[in-house]
């Protein structure tokens, strides 16, 4: 049978297509790989760990393939023809052994890297760090800040030397945050809250998103959080003071309903005790978190809805 392409002009449009394929790698599209977080710092580093241990089994398997071929090729090969072989202790050792060791390795990396990377676990001071309670809508996110008594859609600000403490919820079905720059990942659950801790090394935009498919909208389900100076933090949340647009019941019901490509939004005064409310919609019972004895937070009642 006739070759139409040749080995040489093969071999040319393969590496072709490997240099294209390499063309879209970069750090600035692989945020697990440059991260800018302490927390993504560990996982980036368990991430390496494990891969380069699963390596002691990848390598030499990759080795013995290419090595068997040309020591036992039909022509010309040196290895020796057993056709009486059955057993090789050593080798029964090695085979047994190394992946053995490898899984008990990984086993006790993942055991203790999980304690050390609970979302729930507190990475800073209590005044070192920005409270955020986070609600999962169709299709957008909610950032509320009880301390400041504002709040964002689809911008989650933060200053850069101090963590970020979130809780989270959804008012719509099950939703995944992740910040990949920053690390971690958490479900927000209707009638449930859970928690994720956080925090940025340097100033900048780190994308964030939905992990979890929710919908018609969950492809353009994006946010953007925002490591910033003091400085420039302060000037954010006098921003959002300055917009005059209370976030009361009737606003909230109104921002709840569907829509896609939702774009940053902020709210100037918060009703208090609004994420709590989000909860009862779904819980039978008082707040139920993913954690056992979580303390439900509590808000100062104000009367009415409308801003103190």
């Amino acid at each position: 049978m006739k070759h139409f392409i040749s080995k040489p002009c093969l071999r040319g449009i393969t590496l072709l297509g490997l240099l294209l394929v390499l063309a879209g790698c970069g750090l600035q599209t692989s945020p697990v790989a440059d991260p800018k977080g302490p927390i993504a710092i560990i996982e980036r580093d368990l991430l390496y760990t494990a891969f380069f241990i699963m390596l002691i089994v990848v390598i030499p398997v990759y080795f013995m393939v290419f090595w068997f071929i040309w020591r036992y090729r039909a022509k010309g090969g040196t290895g020796e023809y057993k056709p009486e072989w059955h057993k090789s202790t050593i080798i029964e050792v090695f085979v047994w052994s190394i992946p053995a060791a490898i899984i008990i390795t990984l086993g006790y990396l993942v055991w203790t890297y999980s304690y050390k990377l609970d979302p729930y676990k507190k990475i800073a001071t209590p005044e070192n760090t920005i409270n955020v309670q986070v609600v999962a809508q169709d299709w957008k996110w909610l950032f509320i800040y009880p301390d400041l008594g504002i709040a964002s859609v689809n911008e989650l600000a933060f200053p850069v030397d101090k963590a970020v403490s979130m809780k989270l919820t959804s008012d719509t079905v099950m939703n995944s945050l992740l910040i990949p720059a920053l690390g971690g990942q958490i479900y927000a659950m209707a009638g449930m809250t859970s928690e994720l801790n956080l925090k940025a090394n340097e100033t900048g935009r780190f994308r964030g998103r939905n992990t979890q498919y929710s919908g018609d909208g969950f492809a353009m389900q994006f946010f953007d959080a925002v490591a910033m100076t003091e400085e420039e933090f302060q000037d954010w949340v006098a921003n959002a003071k300055a917009q005059s647009k209370p976030l009361s019941t009737v606003t909230y019901d109104q921002l709840a309903q569907p829509s896609i490509a939702h774009g940053v939004e902020y709210f100037s005064w918060v009703k208090p005790g609004l994420f709590e409310e989000i909860l009862k919609k779904y819980a039978r019972r008082p707040e139920t978190t993913l954690r056992r004895h979580a303390p439900a937070t509590t808000q100062p009642a104000c009367e009415g809805d409308t801003p103190c």
